[in-house]
């Protein structure tokens, strides 16, 4: 016959299984009721199923690194000191439920990637789904699913994430079939209301360069903007300037 924890680890109550005879030693310690035993046990499962579920959806962001507000310099640039109070805003996630897009543009080495970062990981945190990529790998990865009538489902991948953080777009000039599919992506978002960041070196007036044409940059963009916070990032690159802070530029 099975015995207690051998029945819980049946009903994959690991975590209850495990802590279950230290539980009611402790129980019978405080003389804590039947009820309140196993209110603890049940705590105790559904934080490491939080926590499990939140490794999970670390793993599957690729972020790679933690990544936390605290290593971002606001001092670097004044473009950064003035927006720090709408950055800091940011991690509540508040912008998630309302399915708000963030665009971050600036030139190279201003912070943009990092910023998408801080607030990706504080989203997998908070348990969400998201997902990390660059323009080009996303792309990439769709018109290679073309070949094998896969894209349909790879899709999916990208337009299912409560958050999708589309890196670098603008560092390369899009032909009409990746033009095509970044629309799709950002098209089937905009229908579901999940956010998108975007972080680009391209002002949205200049799009028309990188994209296919004028029509597909300005509906790609008209729904990307029509429930948006844009941040412009100025400034020499963080990168170049090393670890050595200089005073705040203009």
């Amino acid at each position: 016959m099975n015995t207690l924890p051998q029945k819980l680890e049946q009903f994959s109550l690991t975590t209850m299984s495990r802590h279950l005879d230290q539980t009611i030693a402790d129980a019978t310690t405080n003389n804590l009721s039947f009820a309140a035993t196993l209110e603890r046990l049940a705590d105790l499962e559904l934080e490491a199923r939080r926590r499990r579920s939140i490794e999970r959806r670390v793993k599957m962001s690729r972020l790679q690194a933690s990544h936390s507000i605290d290593s971002f310099n606001f001092a670097h640039h004044k473009s950064r000191q003035q927006a720090r109070l709408r950055i800091l805003k940011l991690l509540d996630l508040d912008f998630l439920h309302k399915g708000t897009n963030l665009v971050f543009v600036g030139n190279p080495g201003v912070g943009k990637t990092m910023l998408a970062k801080i607030i990706g990981w504080r989203a997998c945190q908070a348990n969400h789904r998201v997902l990390f990529t660059t323009a080009m790998d996303m792309l990439n990865h769709l018109l290679a699913s073309q070949v094998d009538h896969s894209l349909v489902r790879k899709l999916k991948l990208y337009t299912e994430p409560t958050m999708l953080i589309c890196d670098e777009l603008g560092y390369l000039s899009l032909d009409q079939q990746n033009s095509n599919l970044f629309y799709q992506v950002i098209s089937d978002r905009h229908a579901q209301k999940r956010s998108t960041l975007i972080t680009t070196n391209t002002a949205f007036s200049d799009w028309g360069n990188i994209l296919y044409n004028t029509i597909i940059a300005t509906a790609i963009a008209d729904r990307l903007v029509e429930n948006s916070e844009v941040f412009l990032l100025s400034g020499d690159s963080f990168r170049k300037a090393g670890k050595n802070p200089s005073p705040p530029t203009e």
